[in-house]
């Protein structure tokens, strides 16, 4: 217990000092989230967050986990480093899908190959069971690109994409804490502390941004946590033994990944490409009728929060059920955020927004 201490404090303390450092050099080299359309904000933001997250968490762990007894630790460790250049280079530079894609592929497969990684059955989700080893590997590198990209397509309102994060690493590091996975636990609270500080400098109005350095980032260490706690939670000798451990994985991660399926669901069925960008995404629902960047942080993380409690308390009923009433609620709480009081609100700011109202706003907010 005192290592995860230790490493968590280690965490916390590197992240803290580094990022004003990280927001120092954006601001003199000009690196800056510009607002556009699309955006939230009406003032250049550094976007270089991810890089204080990641070097503490990095030396955290590296100073702190026992590679020999955890080796799985050092092949997430490459696969971080990966993830880090990537999205470094696409907050500073751009990067291509295709590119990023290539990228969280090979970051999947150092995952799953080496460091085994694996989820290798469905635990009775519609009947299934065992998967064979071809089934296994193409369901973890699903599941494993989707959680990245589902936190990296959060990430669009101050402290949300952290706080979702948070909540996650905090709930995996407390499981890992209880079964002795002591290096899984280091993981996770490091993982923890180092968005705690980070949240510090973005809660609303931000001094900084995560960035796709830091989205992504978060979204791979919550994809790995998620495996690791689906695989000793389903195991014969787990101390607190989860019964249907897949279900309460989703339902910590599910406020991220339910909204990119329904987006991506959205872009197919009305002819555009899953990777179109657009203001559709949960957070730009709730900004429309009216809530400020703390209010959307505040009503998603209780949400988050909430869900996670109930599939915990609902287990009895089998995972199956839960997984049906997670996203039966996921359904109903968009319907009503889209089409109850407010909803023509909801379609005069999109048209307006589209129209390019946005970016007078944002012309004039900079020429102040």
């Amino acid at each position: 217990m005192d290592s995860i201490l230790f490493a968590s404090f280690l965490s916390f303390i590197v992240a803290f000092f580094s990022i004003p450092l990280v927001i120092k050099v954006a601001d003199l080299k000009q690196i800056f989230d510009h607002p556009g359309i699309r955006k939230v904000h009406f003032v250049p933001i550094p976007s270089l967050g991810g890089i204080g997250i990641y070097f503490a968490i990095s030396f955290s762990v590296l100073t702190m986990a026992d590679f020999s007894s955890s080796p799985a630790i050092q092949y997430f460790a490459a696969a971080s480093l990966i993830i880090f250049f990537l999205g470094m280079k696409d907050d500073i530079l751009g990067l291509s899908p295709l590119k990023k894609f290539a990228g969280q592929l090979l970051a999947a497969f150092i995952l799953t190959y080496q460091g085994h990684y694996q989820l290798d059955s469905f635990h009775g989700f519609l009947g299934v069971h065992g998967l064979s080893p071809l089934a296994s590997q193409v369901f973890t590198y699903l599941t494993i690109m989707v959680v990245i990209n589902a936190y990296n397509l959060i990430d669009g309102v101050d402290g949300l994409a952290g706080m979702l994060g948070l909540i996650a690493t905090l709930f995996f590091g407390v499981v890992f804490a209880i079964e002795h996975d002591v290096a899984h636990a280091i993981l996770a609270f490091s993982s923890a502390a180092g968005i705690l500080a980070f949240l510090l400098y973005n809660f609303s109005p931000a001094r900084i941004f995560l960035g796709d350095t830091g989205s992504l980032l978060i979204g791979l260490i919550n994809a790995v946590l998620v495996i690791r706690f689906i695989s000793i939670e389903t195991s014969s000798n787990a101390i607190m033994s989860f019964s249907v451990a897949p279900a309460v994985g989703l339902a910590v991660l599910f406020i991220p990944l339910f909204d990119t399926f329904r987006v991506s669901v959205m872009r197919v069925f009305t002819g555009k490409s899953p990777f179109e960008p657009d203001i559709n995404h949960i957070h730009h629902i709730l900004l429309k009728r009216g809530l400020s960047h703390m209010q959307v942080t505040a009503i998603l993380s209780a949400a988050s929060m909430l869900l996670l409690a109930l599939a915990i308390i609902a287990q009895p009923l089998g995972i199956n059920i839960i997984f049906f009433f997670l996203f039966v609620i996921g359904f109903i709480a968009i319907l009503f955020l889209t089409f109850s009081a407010g909803a023509n609100k909801y379609a005069l700011d999109s048209q307006s927004m589209e129209g390019g109202n946005i970016r007078n706003r944002i012309l004039s907010k900079i020429e102040q």
